[in-house]
């Protein structure tokens, strides 16, 4: 896998997240008689990591998001990253469009089950990149740790190669008492066309991903978090290759 450069992109990119930063955008905001609530959040990092393989070669990425959220539970929302430009043939920018209902089903358990459609605006003309893809999550806690088991099936798709693709997850965070300080740990599993052996040029369909951070709440918006991850299979230079990362998020 080459290398690659901080681009101009990547530093008008930057430039962007400082002027929303500097904007200082109030909380989130209520739509009178609605029902509806509008947030989101908007994101600077060393490397955007989905799974633990990297979508931007490395390289800092920016990211964003705008939800809707109905006192129902239902919500709507679109999220963005920038990538690798030169990472073919997705282009330079990832949409991921998604809709569905989070609730509490019983005492401290809550469901989120979603849809999402992975969008590649700017990818190769003529390439069927785009995917879809509905989420499972269940969270809940174990004394002090809060704990979320989430599973999602891609079905078979000309943008997965005619393939489709599981993952599974479990994801354990536990905030330290009178600090802004939470400890995270992931741990992942792929069986199908996102599988990283698989994407790193091995045969293997199957493969896991982890992840152990944590974050430092700076203020009651302004997170900073930093996570050692990695995958199962080849290391490939910025790509598929352990890493240390860094995060600074901004939710309104």
């Amino acid at each position: 896998m080459r290398t690659s450069k901080f681009t101009n992109s990547t530093l008008a990119a930057a430039s962007a997240f400082i002027a929303i930063m500097a904007a200082n955008p109030a909380a989130a905001q209520e739509i009178e008689g609605s029902g509806i609530t509008i947030s989101g959040s908007a994101a600077l990092t060393t490397d955007y990591r989905f799974r633990g393989v990297s979508l931007s070669g490395g390289d800092i990425a920016i990211q964003g998001s705008v939800n809707l959220n109905h006192d129902s539970g239902f919500y709507t929302g679109v999220w963005a990253s920038s990538l690798e430009g030169k990472l073919n043939p997705y282009g330079g920018t990832e949409v991921d469009v998604y809709a569905g209902w989070a609730g509490e089903v019983a005492s401290g358990v809550s469901v989120d089950v979603s849809l999402v459609y992975y969008v590649y605006p700017n990818g190769i003309a003529g390439a069927d990149l785009n995917y879809f893809e509905p989420i499972v999550k269940v969270s809940g806690t174990l004394g002090p740790v809060d704990m979320t088991v989430g599973g999602s099936y891609s079905w078979k798709q000309d943008s997965l190669g005619g393939n489709d693709n599981l993952y599974g997850w479990v994801d354990l965070a536990a905030a330290i008492p009178e600090t802004p300080i939470t400890l995270k740990a992931h741990l992942g599993y792929t069986d199908g066309a996102l599988a990283p052996p698989l994407l790193a040029g091995t045969l293997d369909d199957t493969g896991l991903d982890w992840a152990l951070g944590a974050d430092y709440a700076v203020t009651d918006n302004l997170t900073f978090g930093v996570q050692y991850t990695g995958v199962e299979g080849p290391s490939i230079n910025r790509f598929t290759d352990d890493s240390i990362l860094a995060t600074l998020t901004f939710a309104f």
